[in-house]
C-alpha cells in the first residue's frame, strides 16, 4: 500500500492535475494549459511521448507537417493506450500548402499520418506565403483560412488558429474571415513577452499558446530566475513554465528526456507571487530565439 509521501502517489497526483487544467476557447472547447511540443530539432522520441501521455498526464501534443514526425507521433499515441478523445492533438499547415484546395489536401494527409479522423486544433504555421502563388500574402492567408473554416464547420477540426501572427496579420484576417481564430501560437518567454499582441488577442477572445518557454535554455541562466527558483524550491525551468501559465498562456515545452518532461509537469502545485510575476514580466527585450515574423506584410 502506498503512503502519502510515496513518489508513486505524488506522480499520480501530478498526472491528474496536468490532465485536468484547461483554458476554455471562445467556442467552448477545453484546451489543456500544459502540453508537450515536438519538433525535428533535437530529434524525436516516441518513448518520451508515450511517457508524457501515460505517466505524466499530458493531454496536449503539438506538432506540424514541417517537423516530419506526424506519423511517429500517431504511433506513440496508439502505443500510450490513452483514448484518442482524451488527447488534444494539434498540427500545423506549412506555407507550401497554402491555398483553398491544397490546404484541404494537406489536412487529410496530416490526419492520415497521425492516424486520426479529426484534429483538435489546426494552425496556419506562418504568416508569410510562397512567392510562387502569384497573390499577395493577405489574399493567400484569407483563401487558406476559408479552407480551415470549412474544415471547422464540418467538424473535422474542433478549433482552428494561426501561429506566429502579429497584430497586423490578425487584424487583416479578422476583417476577411467569418470565424475569428481560436488560438494564436507564438514564441513566449520573459525575453519575448509581446504585451500589445497579448492585449489584442484578449480583446478578440483569441487564446495565446506559447512555444519556446525556456528561451532555448538561455533564460535558465538568468541570475534573477535562478534566485526566484531557489526561493520557491523549484527549478528555473519550472519557474519559467509557471510564469507562462500564470499569464494565461497555453504552454508547450519540448523535451525528449523523461526526467525533463516530469520536471516540466510539476508546475501546477504552486503560484508565483505578484512581485515575482511583475519582475519576470519586466524582462521583455523583444528577443526572438526562433522565427521572427516582424516585417512580413
Amino acid at each position: 500500500m502506498c503512503t502519502v509521501g510515496s513518489p508513486w502517489l505524488s506522480q499520480v497526483k501530478m498526472a491528474a492535475k496536468v490532465s485536468t487544467e484547461c483554458v476554455v476557447l471562445s467556442n467552448g472547447v477545453k484546451m489543456p494549459i500544459l502540453g508537450l511540443g515536438t519538433s525535428h530539432h533535437g530529434g524525436f522520441s516516441q518513448s518520451a511521448i508515450v511517457y508524457a501521455l501515460r505517466d505524466c498526464g499530458i493531454r496536449l501534443i503539438d506538432t506540424a507537417k514541417r517537423y516530419g514526425c506526424e506519423e511517429q507521433l500517431g504511433a506513440a499515441i496508439k502505443q500510450s493506450g490513452v483514448p484518442r478523445e482524451q488527447i488534444f492533438v494539434t498540427t500545423k499547415l506549412w506555407p507550401l500548402d497554402y491555398g483553398y484546395e491544397s490546404t484541404k489536401t494537406a489536412f487529410k494527409e496530416s490526419c492520415k499520418r497521425l492516424g486520426v479522423d479529426y484534429l483538435d486544433l489546426y494552425l496556419i504555421h506562418w504568416p508569410d506565403c510562397p512567392r510562387g502563388k502569384g497573390q499577395d500574402n493577405r489574399t493567400i492567408r484569407a483563401e487558406t483560412w476559408r479552407a480551415l473554416e470549412d474544415l471547422y464547420s464540418k467538424g473535422l477540426c474542433r478549433a482552428i488558429g494561426v501561429s506566429n501572427f502579429l497584430v497586423p496579420h490578425l487584424e487583416q484576417l479578422i476583417q476577411d474571415c467569418t470565424v475569428v481564430p481560436h488560438v494564436n501560437q507564438v514564441e513566449y518567454h520573459p525575453y519575448q513577452n509581446p504585451k500589445d499582441l497579448m492585449r489584442f488577442c484578449q480583446a478578440h477572445s483569441i487564446a495565446v499558446e506559447g512555444y519556446c518557454p525556456l528561451a532555448k535554455g538561455s533564460a535558465l541562466k538568468e541570475p534573477a530566475i535562478t534566485t526566484i527558483a531557489t526561493k520557491y524550491q523549484k527549478t528555473p525551468a519550472q519557474i519559467l513554465i509557471r510564469w507562462s501559465i500564470q499569464n494565461g498562456v497555453v504552454t508547450i515545452p519540448k523535451s525528449t528526456k523523461e526526467e525533463r518532461i516530469r520536471e516540466n509537469c510539476q508546475v501546477l502545485d504552486f503560484q508565483l507571487r505578484e512581485n515575482d510575476m511583475e519582475y519576470l514580466n519586466g524582462l521583455h527585450a523583444d528577443l526572438h530565439m526562433s522565427w521572427n515574423p516582424a516585417g512580413i506584410p
